[in-house]
């Protein structure tokens, strides 16, 4: 099945691209969620229009999210949450909760999108998550996660 992409899915592409996908992953998943619309050739003109706001929210050059990389590495990142007694959490801490904490201790501007967490963070301590910035460029960042 023919779609259009109109949020950037990891290992599919990014915002405006149209791509051929198998029609249950289309159905099932990508749709329901507002990842994707049906391809037609009215649809077209939504390409032109989600590709330019791509642009304007996009990192253009490597040079730039080597800049926004430097940004991001040097800030200190605490997030105070809810815990138990064990240093175990109530629930875990989201990709949300990350990017919200990065702009809130004065780094750049960061998409919940581009932050990667290898597995779910559900203990108190230091975490390693990874901010993808551009296709080539990936911005390792330290998060202390003390109780609140």
């Amino acid at each position: 099945m023919k779609i259009i992409l109109t949020h950037e899915v990891t290992g599919l592409g990014a915002a405006g691209d149209v791509v051929d996908v198998k029609d249950g992953y289309a159905r099932n998943y990508l749709v329901p969620r507002g990842f994707a619309i049906r391809w037609t050739k009215g649809g077209e003109k939504d390409v032109a229009q989600i590709r330019r706001a791509r642009k304007i929210h996009e990192i253009a050059t490597i040079e730039q999210a080597t800049e926004i990389k430097a940004k991001l590495e040097a800030v200190k990142v605490r997030l105070a949450v809810r815990s138990g007694d064990a240093g175990r959490l109530f629930g875990s801490v989201t990709p949300a909760d990350i990017a919200s904490a990065i702009k809130a201790a004065g780094g750049p501007d960061v998409d919940k999108r581009r932050v990667e967490l290898g597995s779910p963070i559900k203990t108190l301590g230091g975490h390693q998550v990874s901010v993808r910035l551009h296709p080539e460029v990936a911005a390792k960042l330290g998060v202390e996660v003390v109780a609140a």
